[in-house]
């Protein structure tokens, strides 16, 4: 076991020390359990090329994942992380996409190397395992069972399963309150600034992946406990508290 994983970490809350004891794992989707990439931007470029827009690369849909399918489709519309669209041509353009998303949700996604086994040992070791991302529910479930891993989680929230979605703290809250346990007793395992703010908010512990989307912004400025190179690592910055 590597030295330095077992060191000093500096976050907003406070520093902390690993391993880190926590009873709930929770786990973001896109990004960091399943490379949905490819088939996220096969949807964008079949809804641009029914729009008679110019298609984009898969590198330029990737950078506009990590805060939903509206926000994806908007950027797609205006090249622009933050453009907003004529509000006509996004009413035409999201159901669009829907439908196309939904027809090739699984054609070329996969879980990340190291996905499978890592989520398959935390279960092992007795970690209640949540799923909690910001992908519609419709897209959610599909995803998981395809993918063999629906059964390994007690709970899945999906971006319209509560009012609020990660940034909010709302999700993580709600996870714990299932759990009956505090939030520093949990654990968030995301890619973005989105997993990171939520995480600090909801007074979680956070762990980020290097290879996730992140808007095309490096993971190292996120303000997270530590990052680590495939979820099997992560078995290694925690322990089994409950």
């Amino acid at each position: 076991m590597n030295n330095h994983l077992f060191s000093y970490a500096q976050s907003s809350v406070e520093k902390v020390i690993f391993p880190l004891p926590v009873k709930v794992i929770m786990i973001d989707l896109d990004g960091t359990l399943l490379n949905t990439a490819d088939d996220l931007a096969l949807a964008a470029n079949l809804m641009l090329r029914e729009l008679g827009l110019p298609e984009k690369s898969s590198d330029t849909i990737q950078s506009y994942i990590g805060k939903g399918i509206e926000r994806l489709v908007k950027r797609a519309l205006t090249g622009q992380l933050d453009g907003e669209p004529d509000a006509n041509l996004l009413n035409q353009a999201l159901p669009i996409y829907q439908k196309h998303y939904a027809q090739n949700i699984h054609v070329n996604t996969k879980p990340y190397p190291g996905a499978v086994n890592g989520v398959e040992n935390m279960r092992q070791a007795g970690f209640k395992l949540a799923c909690i991302t910001n992908k519609s529910e419709a897209f959610t479930l599909p995803l998981l069972k395809a993918t063999g891993l629906f059964n390994q989680f007690e709970i899945v929230l999906s971006g319209d399963s509560l009012p609020r979605r990660k940034p909010d703290p709302m999700p993580l809250t709600h996870i714990c309150s299932h759990f009956n346990v505090q939030p520093n007793e949990a654990l968030l395992i995301g890619d973005s600034l989105n997993d990171a703010v939520a995480a600090r908010a909801a007074g979680c512990h956070i762990i980020c992946m290097p290879y996730g989307y992140n808007e095309g912004r490096d993971v190292r400025d996120l303000d997270c406990d530590s990052i680590v190179n495939s979820l099997e690592d992560v078995s290694k910055l925690i322990i089994n508290s409950n």
